[in-house]
């Protein structure tokens, strides 16, 4: 956990679920109903801590930098869901479209023309810069890579992230 990494939740909550995530992922597109399912069960006992991991090139590193703008502007969580719900369009790994990004965000709320300059902040550069370096240094391999109050997720899958989540929100609550 940095303390610039994105929190989704209460920043106190008992348990963390860190995500090593990249917006260009397939899989974390499929894995963020079933976290935000996970979040909403546990109440204020669960907290998501983002971790960009932009496995996926340049579509990947846009929608990073359009989602730390939307941060900036206070709109990350509606244009986060707004970037997963239309992912299809343009993280198409065959032909990706600069600029669609920020014209996604813009429908829920983002000032593209602001967002223009923010993207290109020094503070986003760095984001980027230390998130890759703690990927390496974490051996995050995939995309998502889930750790639990520390504690990596291992077997990977959705019953063992709800098993584990469950575990330590008992464990914090005795």
């Amino acid at each position: 956990i940095r303390p610039y990494s994105p929190i989704l939740g209460p920043s106190d909550a008992p348990v963390t679920i860190v995500e090593f995530f990249d917006p260009a992922c397939e899989a974390c597109r499929a894995f963020h109903p079933i976290v935000k399912d996970i979040m909403a069960e546990h109440g204020d006992a669960v907290r998501v801590v983002i971790r960009y991991t932009p496995f996926h090139g340049a579509a990947s590193e846009e929608a990073i930098r359009v989602l730390e703008a939307a941060r900036m502007q206070d709109v990350y969580e509606p244009v986060l869901e707004a970037v997963l719900r239309e992912q299809p369009r343009w993280a198409s790994h065959g032909a990706p479209e600069p600029g669609l990004i920020l014209q996604i965000a813009a429908t829920v709320g983002l000032d593209a023309e602001a967002a223009r300059t923010q993207v290109l902040a020094p503070d986003v550069v760095a984001i980027l810069n230390q998130d890759r370096a703690d990927v390496e240094t974490v051996g995050v391999r995939q995309t998502p890579t889930f750790f639990v109050n520390g504690k990596p997720l291992d077997p990977f899958g959705e019953a063992e992230l709800r098993r584990l989540v469950a575990a330590e929100v008992a464990s914090a609550q005795s």
